[in-house]
């Protein structure tokens, strides 16, 4: 799973980029479950492991339970990598960027487009017919802007998060 870039690249978007994050990770999966024992393994101070694993915990990604030592009364923690979570949270993540590009599909094909030849700036017509055809930025004139390319390139984006949502999910 965490070989998977994917799945790197998310935890480390929730880690902030903490140096160290995937090897924390990975100490949880192979059993190492308290805080220390997942610094002394890694060679990671224990306040980065603290705090990496804490911003797992906010993410819904790792979860602890709280025990007390009987001998020094101190409070332990016991953390779990919650792994279902991170694919879960990947295909929303995926569902999320296909409805935005379902949606910029939509308002590609719903308008028609004018721009302007010197500075590329692209009008709807609505916007365009307001300003008699010329640009609002140079003055120059609005020629009619073919968005067919935008949406077919919008379709593949699309078909390209589909793809990726299937072979990232569990």
């Amino acid at each position: 799973m965490l070989i998977n870039p994917v799945v790197q690249e998310m935890l480390m978007d929730i880690t902030n980029n903490e140096k160290g994050s995937i090897s924390i990770i990975e100490c949880i999966l192979n059993g190492k479950t308290f805080d220390l024992e997942i610094a002394e393994e890694t060679d990671i101070k224990l306040n980065t492991v603290r705090k990496v694993l804490y911003k797992l915990n906010d993410a819904g990604i790792a979860t602890y339970k709280k025990s007390q030592d009987p001998e020094t009364k101190w409070f332990i923690y016991s953390w779990k990598f919650e792994q279902d979570n991170v694919f879960d949270m990947i295909t929303k993540k995926y569902e999320k960027l296909s409805e935005e590009i379902e949606k910029s599909i939509e308002y590609e094909e719903a308008n028609m487009f004018f721009a302007c030849k010197s500075n590329g700036h692209r009008y709807k017509f609505e916007k365009a017919s307001e300003h008699n055809f010329s640009c609002p930025k140079c003055g120059e004139s609005l020629e009619h802007y073919d968005n067919s390319s935008n949406i077919r390139e919008l379709l593949k984006e699309k078909a390209d998060v589909v793809f990726l949502a299937k072979s990232n999910g569990k």
